[in-house]
């Protein structure tokens, strides 16, 4: 799976809770891989840890629109839920490669959320790629980001 080159992403910023913990390491080795600027915020093993706080400490991060976020927790919800009541936030939880797309072209989202207990570590790489790797498409969409 190549990382194709579309959007100018300067910085991927990477946390999850106890249960995403190999899931984000995962993800954290294939960017790498793929020689993108990361930043892993935790937590460092498996520990059980609230994930609202990951959430919260990601999203905080985030001060661009080149900046991204991946969280990931065991159903992907209580992160997103989290991340998007901070200002400027749009996670969307991401279970197939066309939510990963869709929430990028319509929604212009800038933190994808995975559930490490319900997407096998193939289709989650695929979503995170082509999250990565989507443009918003603007037009009509762009009129309804503005009223969230």
């Amino acid at each position: 799976m190549q990382l194709i080159k579309a959007l100018k992403v300067k910085k991927i910023f990477l946390a999850s809770d106890h249960a995403g913990f190999d899931l984000k390491e995962d993800i954290k080795k294939f960017l790498i891989n793929k020689k993108k600027n990361i930043s892993d915020l935790g937590p460092k093993n498996k520990d059980s840890v609230d994930y609202p706080d990951f959430a919260h400490k990601l999203s905080k991060k985030i001060k661009s629109n080149s900046e991204f976020g991946v969280l990931i927790c065991a159903s992907g919800m209580g992160m997103v839920m989290a991340a998007n009541k901070h200002k400027n936030i749009r996670a969307a939880l991401c279970y197939s490669p066309k939510s990963a797309k869709l929430c990028r072209e319509h929604n212009n989202a800038n933190v994808i959320s995975i559930g490490a207990r319900l997407t096998k570590k193939k289709v989650a790489l695929e979503c995170v790629n082509i999250f990565l790797k989507t443009k918003f498409k603007g037009g009509r969409h762009l009129k309804r980001v503005k009223k969230i």
